[in-house]
C-alpha cells in the first residue's frame, strides 16, 4: 500500500508515521499492493482527529476518529475500517468483479455469523410534500440526525442531514 500523510496544523511525526504503517499495515492483507492510503491527522483544542481515506474502484473506504490521545484515535480508527471492510467483503462475495481492489484471499476468507446485517425494527410514515428548507425545521423538530421526505418541487424522495459542523446537506437522487 501507498501512504500519504499530511498533517492539518499538527506536524505529523515519524513516531506518528510508524504507528500508521503499523496499524494500518494489518489492514494490507485486504488490499491490491498498488492501493492508496490517504492519512490527515488534526488537532483541534484537546481534541486529536486521525481521518483515512482508502479509494477502491467504484467506492470508498473512510473513516475518522477523535480522542484525547492521537495514538488511541490510530487505534480506533484502524477498528472502523475494517469493520466496514467486512461489510464490504459480504456484499461482493456475489459480485467478484467489483472486488478488483481487494485481495483474493481476503475475499475467500470464512464469513463469520456475527456480522450479519438484522433489521431489528420497520417504521411506516407518511410523507407530504415539502421544501427542503421545511423538512430540515421537521427534522429540528424530532431531533434526529436527518429526514426523509418528498420534495414538492420535484416530487421526488430527498434526504436533508444535520453535520457535524452544524449546517445542512440535502440528498436528491440521480437517475
Amino acid at each position: 500500500m501507498r501512504y500519504v500523510i499530511r498533517g492539518g496544523n499538527i506536524e505529523v511525526t515519524e513516531a506518528l508515521k510508524s504507528a500508521i504503517y503499523e496499524k494500518i499495515g494489518k489492514l494490507q492483507r485486504y488490499f491490491a499492493p498498488d492501493t492508496e492510503v490517504h492519512v490527515t491527522f488534526s488537532v483541534e483544542k484537546e481534541n486529536h482527529k486521525v481521518e483515512v481515506t482508502i479509494p477502491m474502484k467504484g467506492n470508498l473506504v473512510r473513516a475518522e476518529q477523535s480522542s484525547g490521545d492521537m495514538y488511541t484515535s490510530i487505534d480506533r480508527v484502524e477498528e472502523v475500517i475494517e469493520r466496514q471492510l467486512r461489510k464490504y467483503k459480504n456484499k461482493l462475495v456475489d459480485q467478484k468483479q467489483s472486488a478488483q481492489s481487494l485481495s483474493q484471499m481476503f475475499i475467500e476468507e470464512e464469513m463469520s455469523d456475527d456480522e450479519d446485517i438484522i433489521i431489528s425494527k420497520v417504521k411506516h410514515f407518511a410523507m407530504k410534500p415539502m421544501d427542503a428548507e421545511e423538512a430540515c425545521v421537521q427534522m429540528e423538530l424530532i431531533g434526529h440526525n436527518f429526514y426523509v421526505f418528498r420534495n414538492a418541487e420535484t416530487d421526488e424522495v430527498n434526504v436533508v442531514y444535520k453535520r457535524k459542523n452544524g449546517t445542512f446537506g440535502l440528498i436528491e437522487p440521480e437517475f
